[in-house]
C-alpha cells in the first residue's frame, strides 16, 4: 500500500508537456518527474527531506 498523498493538480498544458517530455527523456513517469522537480526545487530553498523508500521491484512473494 502506498503512503503517498494523492491529490488533484492543474497544470497549464505547455508545462505538462514539458514535464512529459522531460520525464520520457530519463525514463521516468510525469508523476515521478514532478515528486523530483519538487525536491529540486526545496533543496535550492535548503528545505531538505528525508528520501523516500525505493519501490519495491519483482513479483510478490506468493500470499503477499
Amino acid at each position: 500500500m502506498s503512503k503517498k498523498k494523492a491529490f488533484a493538480l492543474r497544470l497549464d498544458p505547455a508545462v505538462h508537456a514539458a514535464v512529459e517530455r522531460l520525464a520520457a527523456a530519463e525514463l521516468r513517469s510525469a508523476n515521478a518527474q514532478i515528486e523530483m522537480l519538487l525536491r529540486e526545487a526545496l533543496a535550492r530553498r535548503s528545505i531538505d527531506l528525508p528520501a523516500s523508500a525505493p519501490p519495491k521491484r519483482g513479483r510478490p512473494k506468493k500470499g503477499d
